[in-house]
């Protein structure tokens, strides 16, 4: 019974995920979810609260899947250099699943700001994303690779932010043909960025 509720639980936040790329964050409705789900919406409220309890256990399932997803990419290779564009190309993985996700995270990025759960989920997020920066650098100061004069902490943030940004300015230009420009953009900038000289 408990396998069960758990399947119906993530029935209803993947579409809950679609819905919010569809119609955007402050649109969507219970009824929405409910539709894309198909399930009646007594079905979506015996499982959620309101619209917010979905939605920020929807952020913190989303979130927590790409970082996973991204730690795994990291963890099958050896070197700084090949932890890194394992890193990149886990986070670039498509033009269709990269908009439907950057679609839906900017929404909760817009929110965050005036919400404190949604800040404490986006914060421990980027303490993740962080971690695996850290220890890529770390590796690759170990390794002479990258400048021994880096701040470890301050580069892992660098480098998210490069990631995030190239995504994001990607997805505004509106062109998917220009995804893989980005992608190695990104991955040039951040290798210049943590390169000995």
């Amino acid at each position: 019974m408990k396998k069960k509720a758990e399947e119906r639980k993530d029935q209803v936040l993947k579409a809950a995920f679609q819905a919010v790329a569809d119609h955007g964050f402050d649109a969507v409705t219970l009824q929405h979810i409910a539709d894309q789900a198909g399930v009646s919406k007594g079905v979506v409220h015996y499982y959620f609260q309101n619209k917010e309890t979905i939605l920020s256990q929807l952020l913190q399932s989303i979130t927590t899947k790409i970082y996973e997803a991204e730690h795994r990419a990291i963890t099958e290779k050896q070197t700084a250099l090949e932890k890194l564009n394992a890193y990149v190309h886990s986070v670039f993985l498509s033009p269709e699943k990269n908009k439907k996700f950057y679609r839906v995270y900017v929404d909760f990025l817009g929110q965050a700001s005036r919400n404190p759960l949604y800040q404490e989920i986006n914060y421990h997020f980027y303490e993740n994303c962080w971690g695996i920066g850290r220890e890529i650098i770390t590796l690759g100061k170990k390794e002479g690779i990258f400048s021994s004069d880096l701040d470890v902490e301050k580069s892992a943030k660098m480098m998210r932010a490069v990631i995030d940004g190239c995504l994001i300015q990607w997805l505004m230009c509106g062109q998917d043909d220009l995804h893989d420009f980005y992608k190695q953009a990104c991955l040039e900038s951040i290798s210049t960025l943590l390169k000995s000289p």
